[in-house]
Formats: C-alpha cells, structure tokens, sequence
C-alpha cells in the first residue's frame, strides 16, 4: 500500500478513473515486459522469498518470538488484498444479504481508507500493507501503515460483555501451543457505509467473528490461518491463509504517515473498489493500443 497522503490521488488515476491509457503508457515503457490478459505485469517489485534461515527465535518462555517486521508475498496465481483468493473465481459464499450488502459496497461506498476510516480486520490481513509485531507476556501489538495500530492482550480475559462496535473488534489473545491465537468479535458493519472486509469491498457484518492462528515456522516466515464467520452475510465460514516474510533490511520497518494531509481527492473518488479484473486483482481496465502517431496537443484543448 502506498503512503495515505497519497492513496486518494493514486485511487483516483488508477481506479476512479480506470485509466486504459496507464496500460499503454506500461507497455511503452517496457515493452518487453509479460502482461496478465488485463495488461498487468506478470512481474514487478515485489518481496523474494529468502527461504527458511533456520529456526524460529524463541522467547523465554520457549514460545515462538512473533516480533520482527513482516513484509507480505506475492502468491503466483492468487490476487491481492483479496479475501476470496482461494476460492473459485475468487467469489465468496455470500448469503442473500451478502450479495446485497457487496452490491451496496459496489455503487453506494466509497472506499474507507481513501477517507482515512481504519481498515480494520479482517482487511489489514488481506491487504498489501507490511506490518511489525511487538509482542510481550501480556499484551501483543501488531503496527501498520498510516500510523495504525492495535492491541491484543493476553492475559486472560475474555471478551466484553456487549463491546461497541470496531473496526479491529474486540479481541482476547491466547497461546495454543507454538500458534498465537487472536480472537475478535464485536465490529463495525458494512451497512454503515465504513467498513470493508477486504480491498475489492466484500462486506463485514455486526455478527462478524474473526479466529486468527498465527505461527512464526521458521527464522524467516510468517504465517496466518484466518476463519472468518459471519452467518449474515456468508453462507458458511470464510478461510484465509497466506505468509509474510522478515524484513531485516537497513531502514526496514514502519513509517509515520499522517493520512488526512493533503488528502485532497478523497471527496472525488466514485463509489466501490473500480475495476477488478479476471484474476481477482483490484486495478485498472485494459485498453486497445495507443496509435502510433499521437495526437497533437491541440487535439486534448477544450471544445
């Protein structure tokens, strides 16, 4: 993800706008480049995978050191920031009230973070964005972007009673063996108009129930098995696993990023995620070829 004093510009010339001539524009400046059927490259920047670097560090108490910062892993076939990557045709299991909730996400919302409303979770584990982990006996903390935070405490307590709705719900931290366990009730829904389960605006109930295992099987990955329940809008529980890999890099880690400054255009960003294309990927549309003679100047002056 890109800073947020940015990602309203950004949405709106890749997504609001659907800009066909960014893929031209992509295959002009690499014209050698593989593209997807849509005009995405098939490669790019993205995190290689080291391989294992031995065993996972352990804490005092022998359990597994979730601390370190985690960068995320493309994987090959799979969309990002997608919840329903691993399902056929990357469609989850909605209910009737889910379709109808993903069809008001689709044309009356417009993206939260683009009006820096948190993500919350299930998103933040969907998306692109690295984060760090903090993690002690009693509380743990998982660190994002745009100066993002939250907190898990571990210490025993169950859930609130009746907790008011939020975006990274209600949560109480436990150790089943080597796996850290956060579960989370008690969040925001989509019929609110504020939250998205992931980048492509699949919904999020008041009923929504998220179980996270998270293990650390080696010096270098890390690792999430996710189940999302949510009976009113999904027709049964929703499965998300994926991997992230250590950041060691000099100057890796989390950034300050203040998302309301210069946060100019989120107030012309049109209702939805824009397009998504046939492999799941939340982007821009494809477009015929620019010609070979461009027009002149003149030609884009005002009628």
């Amino acid at each position: 993800m890109l800073d947020r004093s940015y990602s309203a510009l950004t949405l709106v010339l890749v997504v609001g706008l659907a800009s066909g001539s960014a893929v031209a524009q992509q295959r002009l400046a690499n014209p050698g480049q593989a593209l997807t059927p849509d005009g995405r490259p098939t490669t790019g920047r993205q995190t290689v995978d080291p391989g294992p670097g031995g065993p996972a560090p352990r804490r005092a108490d022998g359990r597994p050191d979730l601390t370190g910062y985690w960068k995320p892993l493309r994987e090959p076939g799979k969309p990002g920031g997608n919840l329903g990557k691993d399902y056929p045709g990357f469609k989850l299991p909605f209910t009737p009230a889910g379709q109808k909730a993903l069809t008001f996400n689709l044309t009356q919302t417009r993206d939260p973070e683009s009006q820096c409303i948190l993500g919350g979770i299930p998103r933040f584990n969907a998306s692109g964005m690295a984060f760090e982990v903090l993690i002690t006996d009693r509380r743990a903390a998982w660190l994002y972007g745009y100066t993002t935070y939250r907190t898990i405490p571990i210490d025993g307590r169950p859930h609130e009673a009746d907790p008011d709705p939020k975006y990274f719900g209600n949560a109480a931290g436990s150790w089943d063996g080597d796996v850290f366990v956060i579960d989370s009730v008690g969040f925001h829904d989509s019929a609110e108009g504020k939250i998205w389960a992931d980048e492509n605006a699949d919904p999020q109930s008041d009923q929504t129930h998220v179980v996270e295992r998270w293990s650390r099987p080696d010096h270098n990955h890390l690792h999430l098995d996710e189940v999302v329940h949510d009976p009113k809008y999904y027709a049964e529980p929703v499965r998300f696993s994926r991997t992230w890999v250590l950041g060691e890099k000099p100057g890796d880690g989390v950034r300050e990023s203040a998302c309301n400054e210069n946060n100019l255009d989120a107030a012309n960003i049109g209702p939805g995620p824009g397009y998504i294309g046939p492999d799941g990927n939340r982007g821009y549309e494809p477009s015929a070829k620019l010609p070979d003679t461009p027009p002149d100047p003149d030609a884009y002056a005002a009628k």
